[in-house]
């Protein structure tokens, strides 16, 4: 018998925390919880779960460096935003640190516990679908090793965050092909996040500034204007 899933919750609401706990431990699942940031923090350095519920507005550490710290771990740990409503921002925020989902306050506690069953579900598709792949692809002066999850520019290395290599390796994957920004929500995030496509603009920007000589008129990664994004099959080639 397998043993039970693993989640972390970091919320500092007392009252959220033990509904969402109680509803969690219902559906079969391990759960602990942290009242602050920094004994989130601690747990996660000290113990391995398979995903994370966590408010980003928290005494001690808050919650988007706790996302940056998750990300810098060598194992992979899904991660569900829960964020006041008023707080948009800091959403996009937390997405664009790698979040995998968020889920706006004031919320459904049974909605929240369905989240997270569909991300662990997702989780495990990914895993049984095999290794990650394995290809190197060397393009346009770039060299990106998926395995190492490293890039170099004309033998330079690049520092790019976990989603931003993931949107770069996605579009080097299929040099030439369009894809919209909801496609690229769906492909590289894994999921629609509805009205937010504005974020993939904001990561295609900012892998611009890195692997572009004139971000400002790239040569590498094109806007197809009223289509999407792609990835030029030519060096030299301009924008269409």
């Amino acid at each position: 018998m397998a043993a039970p899933k693993r989640i972390l919750i970091v919320e500092d609401d007392a009252h959220i925390a033990e509904l969402l706990e109680l509803h969690l431990r219902g559906e079969g699942y391990f759960v602990a919880r942290a009242g602050d940031g920094d004994e989130g923090a601690q747990l996660l350095e000290a113990e391995r779960f398979d995903a994370v519920v966590l408010d980003l507005m928290l005494p001690g550490t808050d919650g988007l460096e706790i996302c940056r710290r998750v990300r810098a771990m060598e194992h992979y740990t899904p991660i569900i935003i829960v964020s006041a409503r008023g707080s948009e921002l800091q959403r996009i925020l937390g997405l664009e640190l790698g979040a995998d989902d968020y889920v706006a306050k004031p919320f459904s506690i049974l909605e929240l516990v369905a989240r997270v069953r569909a991300l662990l579900r997702r989780v495990d598709a990914v895993a049984r679908a095999g290794e990650p792949p394995s290809t190197v692809i060397r393009a346009n002066g770039l060299t990106i090793a998926p395995l190492e999850r490293e890039v170099t520019l004309d033998g330079r290395a690049i520092d790019l965050t976990p989603r931003e290599f993931d949107l770069l390796y996605f579009l080097a994957s299929n040099p030439g092909k369009v894809f919209s920004r909801s496609e690229l929500l769906d492909r590289v995030w894994g999921y629609r996040h509805g009205g937010y496509e504005h974020t993939v603009n904001t990561h295609i920007n900012r892998v611009r500034t890195k692997v572009e000589t004139d971000p400002a008129n790239p040569r590498r990664i094109l806007t197809v204007w009223g289509r999407g994004y792609k990835l030029a099959a030519d060096p030299e080639a301009g924008e269409p």
